[in-house]
């Protein structure tokens, strides 16, 4: 196989072949390790999360200091990055939980807004697909809102599904550019 060395559009990125390679083996072991020890494995990403945040909560008040544009915004910034990270960092057995609940609620209410809006649109002659696929939603967001645990136990294997999925593909596309 001829190595041509031309970097690969990926993610709106141009990126070497390698890198692409690399970055699918990584979400490949990471959706291995989600979808056989989805517990531990979420407990070590939000603890790196918590560390990511409060780096980024100092590195915010550092440039609230230094940079006077949108100062209120980086203190704000900063001040919330550094309590999730240390209650995150305090809290590692809980702190899983506590983020896949939030997001799932969050994804609950996506799941509604969307499904009225795919509901209204049928209405308006978008076609029955479009209204059972707004239904659908509907009843998702409903369900993830009444009870997030469901979301929140299912959803590391749904991500590890994704990041396997994602990292086969990721490797096939970096190996084909070389």
């Amino acid at each position: 196989m001829e190595e041509t060395g031309a970097p690969l559009e990926y993610g709106g990125f141009e990126l070497p072949w390698w890198a692409v390679v690399l970055e699918g083996i990584a979400a490949l072991v990471i959706g291995i390790l989600l979808l056989t020890s989805p517990g531990i494995t979420m407990v070590v990403i939000v603890q790196f999360l918590g560390i990511l945040w409060l780096f980024g909560g100092v590195l915010a008040l550092i440039g609230a200091v230094s940079i006077r544009e949108n100062r209120g915004w980086n203190i704000l910034s900063g001040v919330l990055g550094i309590l999730a990270g240390i209650v995150i960092l305090l809290y590692p057995v809980y702190a899983p939980f506590v983020l896949l609940t939030f997001l799932i609620i969050l994804l609950g209410i996506w799941g509604i807004v969307y499904g009225i809006t795919r509901l209204a649109w049928a209405m308006r002659g978008g076609g029955v697909g479009t209204g059972i696929l707004g239904l659908l939603s509907l009843i998702f967001g409903v369900i993830l809102i009444i009870n997030p645990l469901i979301g929140a136990v299912t959803l590391p294997f749904v991500f590890g599904a994704f990041a396997v999925v994602g990292g086969i593909v990721a490797i096939a596309a970096g190996i084909k550019a070389r």
